[in-house]
């Protein structure tokens, strides 16, 4: 990076710092604008925005019975989309569906928690398996889809019948090791990002990931994380009894959380020391820019 380049990188650095510190009896969302002191931070989003919004709809149709005796005997993702006809046999439509999912009850302090990232300049990206219609349906309901710039989950269709049908991300055969579905290996999902922001930035990648999950599906892609990156198990869930089993393969950072509030002070806290990090590193190259000037001349 030439001269002008790196005092360009710190001038633009800097105007998002005073404009944080103007405006922080304003609130975070006011800071969009401003730029960006984590811009070269990616963040993979995988936490229950409203809990598992699957069962949520099953539930509400009251269809568990049925469902119950599908789960043992084939995968979810071939569950649900079967009890999607089930419940459109009952005579239920598609608005009745997306009704269901605007009631879903959401985890107190996460939506704040993900507009506040957002705000302060984090890439969020979604990873599910749940499937598209329903993750957009309670993304739009809560005010946050235009948070995201990548939704990764089962894709969903409408038939010629106005049924909604479920079909797998992945094929069957995705060959995974790890206790993921058959449908959806969401380590391969990371490892993608991964190699698009490496071709995008290469040796100058400096993106950091924090990865939120509390499912069996999580522990693959938290594999997958590096040393600078992020983890964050929910405590007592599925995933935090493997990482404990397991924590010698995790190179990532571990912070658990148990809540929606404590989720929002750990993740923002995260997200800060990383914004400081970089700032000293702007400013470190600068000064080392000013004397390399000086000893030139």
């Amino acid at each position: 990076m030439n001269d002008d380049a790196t005092m360009n990188a710190f001038l633009s650095r800097f105007v998002w710092i005073m404009r944080g510190k103007l405006m922080e009896g304003g609130g975070l969302d006011q800071i969009v604008e401003g730029g960006s002191a984590t811009s070269r931070m990616g963040m993979g989003i995988l936490v229950r925005i409203c809990g598992k919004s699957d069962n949520w709809v099953v539930d509400e149709f009251g269809a568990s019975d049925m469902f119950d005796q599908l789960v043992p005997t084939m995968p979810w993702n071939t569950v649900m989309d079967t009890m999607m006809k089930e419940i459109h046999a009952r005579g239920k439509t598609m608005q009745d569906i997306e009704q269901v999912l605007k009631r879903a009850p959401v985890i107190p302090w996460v939506v704040p928690a993900i507009k506040a990232a957002h705000a302060l300049g984090c890439d969020l990206k979604i990873v599910s398996d749940a499937n598209l219609f329903f993750v957009e349906t309670i993304l739009e309901h809560s005010g946050i889809k235009d948070c995201f710039s990548e939704i990764n989950t089962n894709p969903s269709y409408v038939d010629d019948e106005g049924k909604l049908r479920i079909r797998p991300y992945h094929d069957f055969d995705h060959k995974c090791n790890n206790p993921c579905p058959p449908n959806m290996c969401k380590g391969l999902v990371i490892e993608r990002m991964q190699a698009a922001s490496l071709a995008m930035e290469g040796n100058n990648n400096k993106k950091r990931m924090i990865y939120l999950g509390d499912g069996t599906g999580d522990f693959c892609p938290s594999l997958m994380l590096k040393e600078q990156d992020f983890v964050m198990p929910r405590k007592d869930f599925p995933v935090w009894k493997l990482m404990n089993e397991n924590h010698q393969l995790i190179k990532a950072k571990i912070h658990g959380w148990t809540d929606g509030e404590e989720l929002q002070h750990i993740l923002l806290r995260i997200i800060k020391a990383i914004t400081t990090i970089e700032e000293k590193q702007i400013l470190s190259a600068v000064d080392h820019s000013k004397f390399q000037t000086i000893y030139s001349h």
